[in-house]
Parts: C-alpha cells; structure tokens; sequence
C-alpha cells in the first residue's frame, strides 16, 4: 500500500510504479467508504474483447440466462 497526497491545486500524483503498470486514466469512483481509481484503458474496446476473449456464447444467449437467473433470484 501507497501513501499518495493531493497538492493545492487539487492534484493526485501516484506513484511511478503504479502508473507504469495500470496507466495514467482512471475513472473515479465515489463509494460510502472513500474513492476507488479504475485504471481506463488506452482502447476501452480491445480492452472488452480482452477480457471476454473465451466467452463462447452470442449476447442473446447471455441475455436469455440473465433473464431466467433474475427470474429464478425473485421467485425465492
């Protein structure tokens, strides 16, 4: 764990071995607790055909199990 502080101007500077392995944009969240910093990707695109590499089915058929999953969650 890294303590980072905020200048007066308002700006967050992270460590340089952070910003070398997640990048320089990042989405901030607002949480109850505090801020969580989501690295965003240089190509948000390939970035989802990374991560959804080995998904065989269509969006339809992932559509239709979430659809049938909600059912299932709401009858219990």
């Amino acid at each position: 764990m890294t303590d980072a502080t905020i200048d007066d101007r308002g700006r967050l500077t992270l460590p340089k071995e952070l910003r070398e392995r997640y990048g320089d944009r990042y989405h901030v969240v607002d949480l109850h607790d505090g801020i969580k910093l989501v690295p965003i990707a240089d190509d948000p695109l390939d970035a989802l055909r990374d991560e959804f590499a080995d998904v065989e089915k269509t969006a339809a058929e992932l559509r239709e199990d979430a659809r049938a999953d909600a059912i299932d969650e709401a009858g219990r």
